[in-house]
């Protein structure tokens, strides 16, 4: 059986398009401006030299820690011992905080009174 439509289809109303009033020049335009985000600060982990603590786990620590290899930790390590304190490296401020924490608890753990911070750099 076949159907058909017995009246034409109609097309569908169309919506009347309104233009914007006239300028009046009264009207404030705003410009876009490109927002730029500044980096996060940064903050560098600080090894303090003592007396007490043995080279050698200074070495181990920035190897373990840090990801240096024997040489650079042993570099280091000499800054460390003969200016008193040495950079070990730079980090965000998060990173930093847990580098110092891991020092630490690794010093304590071993027995040695190693200090560690961070400081924000200039």
């Amino acid at each position: 059986m076949i159907f058909m439509a017995s009246q034409t289809p109609t097309p569908a109303p169309v919506a009347p398009t309104t233009r914007p009033p006239p300028d009046d020049g009264g009207s404030v335009v705003l410009e876009r401006r490109t927002q730029r985000t500044k980096p996060p600060q940064m903050y560098q982990v600080v090894m303090l030299n003592d007396d007490y603590t043995p080279m050698e786990f200074v070495v181990v620590v920035l190897q373990e820690y840090f990801s240096k290899d024997r040489e650079a930790a042993t570099q280091i390590m000499l800054k460390i011992h003969l200016d008193g304190k040495g950079v070990c490296g730079v980090f965000s401020k998060d990173v930093a905080a847990t580098k110092v924490q891991q020092v630490q608890d690794a010093a304590r753990h071993a027995g040695h009174p190693l200090q560690c911070l961070s400081e924000p750099l200039d």
